[in-house]
């Protein structure tokens, strides 16, 4: 398996332990990434992305509160609008919040939601933006997800052996083609500790649409240069999304990939690198 480790740690105003990372930072004149995973998952999805991204950038990595190797507690607020809060925290912890410091953004799933709040309602400031079948647009959750999310307490105390099949299944899901058994591993692992299980039932809890809803309606002021990639296979949240994403943030431009699903860095990670690492080329 890939080693993959967050080397850094900051402590959120909240408290919260953030572990994070920095990949091609030899080059201090290099322009800044950040990236942002989604639900359930950790920075791990993007270990391909980062390490071909640092060639050319410095690029930072972090787990949320909640999730990955960060802190996990009882009664931790991993909304939505927590996320990105302490996003906009770290953006200046990172030095990337002057005129000349701005970062390019990478989010997936409801990374794509932290993201787009930052912007939208804390005026978190970009060079250009791309959404990787992005949490952005009403409706979103799946019956299974709402069940989850409605019952917490009662899924929290599962035996452990049926909490970790549930999760495998949940998380392989995600996938079209299927995940290697090392990688769907790492991924389930973070939510099959003592602090994992209540946290992966919490998390699910508080992802409320509302989170969205409240910036849903500001598309349209968006002003960076977007780009918008889709696994055509993405069971959780339709390529339709996608589409009616892209008409609503002017001048974005939307990838649609073949035979990924909604996990694109694991189903098409040479693909999806290759789109990032043009949008990010210097001119474009």
């Amino acid at each position: 398996m890939t080693q993959w480790l967050l080397d850094r740690t900051f402590r959120s105003a909240s408290g919260d332990e953030v572990r994070w990372a920095v990949h091609g930072e030899g080059r201090a004149d290099a322009p800044a990434v950040v990236l942002l995973h989604g639900t359930p998952f950790s920075s791990y999805v993007w270990r391909g992305a980062a390490r071909a991204l640092a060639a050319r950038h410095r690029v930072f990595v972090w787990d949320m509160p909640g999730y990955g190797a960060s802190g996990k507690r009882e009664g931790q607020d991993v909304s939505l609008a927590a996320q990105a809060r302490v996003f906009e925290e770290l953006l200046a912890h990172w030095e990337l919040t002057g005129e000349d410091a701005r970062p390019a953004v990478v989010a997936h799933d409801f990374g794509g939601a932290v993201a787009l709040r930052a912007h939208l309602l804390h005026g978190a400031r970009y060079a250009r933006l791309a959404l990787v079948d992005p949490v952005a647009l009403a409706p979103w959750g799946s019956a299974t997800y709402r069940l989850l999310g409605t019952h917490p307490e009662v899924f929290g105390q599962l035996p452990s052996a049926l909490h970790r099949a549930l999760v495998r299944e949940y998380v392989s899901s995600a996938s079209h083609p299927g995940l290697a058994p090392a990688v769907l591993d790492r991924l389930v692992e973070p939510w099959c500790t003592p602090e994992g299980q209540p946290a992966f039932y919490r998390q699910i809890a508080q992802n409320d649409q509302r989170f969205t809803d409240e910036i849903q309606g500001h598309y349209g002021t968006i002003e960076l240069p977007t780009l918008i990639c889709w696994g055509a296979q993405d069971s959780w949240i339709p390529v339709a999304k996608g589409h009616e994403l892209a008409s609503r943030i002017p001048g974005s431009r939307l990838r649609v990939i073949e035979g990924a699903g909604h996990l694109v860095q694991e189903d098409a990670p040479a693909e999806l690198s290759a789109e990032l690492a043009e949008f990010l080329r210097p001119g474009q």
